[in-house]
């Protein structure tokens, strides 16, 4: 295997770590190894418990111009503790990165650090690190006393492929996938598969969407005579989704971003759809609405993104405290704007891909005091996720990532 595997493997790793940026924008060359990516998200993804060992290994810490050495030996750690490359490859490959940083002086300590986690292997792996921060491994403790082990050990795999299937399509034959009994168009994928080896993919025979995202849109129950409204929809799973469930509705598919609007655009023309049109702008402002009130309205709102770490594990490096507070501000701003947009009678699905109680059942508790003259909330009553004080919490488990969602009804 060659070393710049590793080389493309260390520049994502640095990317997050030292740069603050998101994995999913690292732009990998088209011809990108698998093997590469799993380094990488490897790497991230247990970066607590390999940025612990290689600290307490070094007598002191680098220089602020050196931390690329640093991250380097994270990649090393990664491969000798969590991953099936032989280990004198490993480290021999690993080493030999420190000269094409112009670094040779680094390879006698990278090589000295790795053969002594080498050696310590089988001992660090019977400890438990849980590889989370400090602040969020406390919260979720807090919040989940009997579950929490288990979100952690989630939160640390790999999560499997899941696709949403057409219903106008039929390749279920061609599947090697389980069915989710809840979420009646979701086929979990026993391996993970090149998405336009799918039969039809490129004509819309199905949608790559976790299980916790297609319970979404049959929640909001569209009809075929409603106005709908889909709030924050990119990259346009949830709206492409409530196409399939009522074709003859009428969807505006809001979106800030107008990047992330084109792959909407481009979901739109895959599965051929037309009774979605798309706008850009804030769902906490008001002005590109022409005041027609909607009957449904799908609130994906921005949030932690806490349930989805196992997808986007470099969120337990980005994510900080002070973000939550920031959210949780944005969703009531967002939540309070869109109201004055629903009809009488109608109905508001709040979701969100997190597990923390402040952007969840809380926001919702805080929302229902506010609007107690004209809010009441639809429970939830199907056989999935945790009840709490107000909606539903799906916690990640392999079939599911974790969501949360909450049914708000209009008084009329």
């Amino acid at each position: 295997m060659e070393s710049s595997t590793r080389v493309l493997a260390l520049k994502a790793i640095i990317w997050v770590v030292l740069e603050k940026k998101s994995l999913s924008a690292f732009a990998y060359p088209q011809d990108v190894s698998s093997l590469t990516k799993s380094l990488a998200f490897g790497t991230i993804r247990f970066y607590h418990q390999l940025n612990d060992i290689v600290s307490g290994l070094l007598k002191h810490s680098l220089e602020k111009e050196d931390l690329d050495i640093h991250c380097l030996m994270l990649l090393g750690a990664y491969q000798i503790l969590h991953s099936n490359i032989a280990q004198h490859a490993s480290i021999y490959e690993t080493v030999d990165i420190a000269d094409g940083l112009d670094k040779p002086w680094a390879k006698k300590l990278v090589n000295a650090i790795l053969r002594q986690i080498q050696r310590d292997k089988d001992r660090i792996l019977t400890q438990t690190h849980h590889s989370h921060p400090t602040w969020l491994l406390k919260k979720i403790k807090q919040t989940y006393p009997d579950n929490f082990e288990k979100i952690f050990i989630q939160n640390n795999t790999q999560a499997p492929m899941t696709l949403r299937l057409h219903p106008q399509h039929n390749i279920d034959t061609h599947l090697d996938a389980t069915n989710i009994k809840v979420a009646p168009q979701a086929r979990l994928l026993n391996q993970a598969v090149n998405v336009y080896h799918l039969q039809n993919f490129d004509k819309g025979s199905c949608f790559v969407q976790d299980a916790s995202a297609q319970l979404a849109a049959p929640l909001l129950n569209p009809k075929n005579t409603d106005l709908i409204l889909d709030a924050c929809c990119a990259p346009g799973g949830k709206t492409t989704h409530l196409s399939e469930l009522a074709p003859l509705s009428k969807i505006i598919a809001l979106d800030s971003d107008a990047n992330r609007l084109k792959r909407v655009q481009e979901n739109i023309e895959r599965f051929s759809i037309k009774n979605i049109t798309l706008f850009q702008g804030k769902a906490q402002t008001q002005d590109w609405w022409d005041g027609q009130h909607f009957d449904k309205i799908l609130l994906d709102a921005p949030c932690s993104a806490t349930g989805v770490i196992r997808r986007h594990p470099d969120i337990k490096l980005l994510r900080k405290p002070k973000d939550i507070s920031a959210l949780v501000t944005l969703q009531k701003d967002i939540l309070n704007n869109l109201w004055t947009m629903l009809k009488p009678g109608g109905t508001l699905l709040y979701v969100t891909c997190s597990i923390l109680k402040s952007e969840n059942e809380e926001q919702i508790a805080q929302f229902l005091q506010n609007h107690s003259d004209d809010a009441i909330e639809e429970k939830i009553t199907l056989d999935w996720g945790l009840e709490t004080t107000h909606g539903k919490q799906q916690i990640p488990c392999y079939e599911f990532d974790g969501f949360y969602y909450a049914i708000l009804k209009k008084m009329v």
